[in-house]
C-alpha cells in the first residue's frame, strides 16, 4: 500500500480540524451550510509541517519564484510563515510580510509589516478564497510600495467565484484545495 502523501495528509487534518456542517453566517452576510476555519489547522503543529512543503511545491510546479509571500492578516499569516520555513529548510529562503488591514497610528504608520522591501516579486497567500476581496486588498497595499505581484496562492478556493474575480481582475490564481475536496473528506472521515 503506498503511503499517504503530504498532501493527502494535509487535506485529511483541514477536513477534521476545519471543515465544519451547519448553518452559518459568512463575512459578506449570506448564509452557508459549511463553514471552513483554516486557522485551525494552519496554526497546528502538524498543520505547519505539512502546510510549508506542500504550498512551496505548488508554487515550484507552477514555476514562481517569488521573494516574499504574504497577505491580508491574520488568516495569511501562517501560512506565509510555513512556506518561509520551508523556504529555508531547502536552502532557497522566500521571506513572509503580512498586511495590516489599516495602518498604525504609531511609529512608522505602516500597513505592510515583515520583510517587504519595493521591487519585490510577491505572491500573495490567502486561507480561504471566497470573493476574492482580501486576496485584492493585499494586491493593492503591495503594489502601492511597489511590489510585484506574481500571484495569488489561496489554502482552500470556496468555489463561490473568488477566484473568478481575482482573474478577472489579470491575477494567476492556484488554489491547494477546493471547498468540494474538503467536504468529500470531512463526509468520508466521519463515516468510517
Amino acid at each position: 500500500m503506498p503511503s499517504e502523501t503530504s498532501r493527502e495528509r494535509l487535506l485529511a487534518l483541514l477536513a477534521e480540524r476545519s471543515f465544519r456542517l451547519g448553518t452559518f453566517e459568512l463575512s459578506s452576510g449570506r448564509t452557508s451550510d459549511y463553514y471552513i476555519d483554516c486557522r485551525t489547522t494552519t496554526m497546528h503543529a502538524q498543520g505547519q509541517a505539512l502546510l510549508g512543503p506542500v504550498a512551496l511545491d505548488a508554487l515550484g510546479d507552477a514555476g514562481l519564484v517569488p521573494d516574499l509571500v504574504g497577505g491580508l492578516t491574520m488568516g495569511a499569516d501562517p501560512i506565509a510563515y510555513a512556506i518561509a520555513g520551508e523556504s529555508w529548510r531547502r536552502g532557497s529562503p522566500v521571506h513572509a510580510f503580512s498586511v495590516r488591514k489599516r495602518a498604525k497610528e504609531h511609529g512608522r504608520g505602516r500597513r505592510i509589516e515583515g520583510c517587504f522591501e519595493p521591487g519585490a516579486r510577491v505572491v500573495v497567500v490567502e486561507d480561504v478564497i471566497t470573493t476574492g476581496g482580501s486576496a485584492l486588498q493585499a494586491i493593492e497595499e503591495v503594489e502601492k510600495e511597489d511590489g510585484q505581484v506574481l500571484a495569488v496562492l489561496a489554502l482552500v478556493d470556496r468555489e463561490e467565484g473568488g477566484r473568478e474575480n481575482l482573474e478577472e481582475a489579470g491575477r494567476r490564481v492556484l488554489a491547494l484545495f477546493t471547498a468540494a475536496e474538503l467536504r468529500r473528506a470531512h463526509v468520508a472521515s466521519a463515516s468510517a
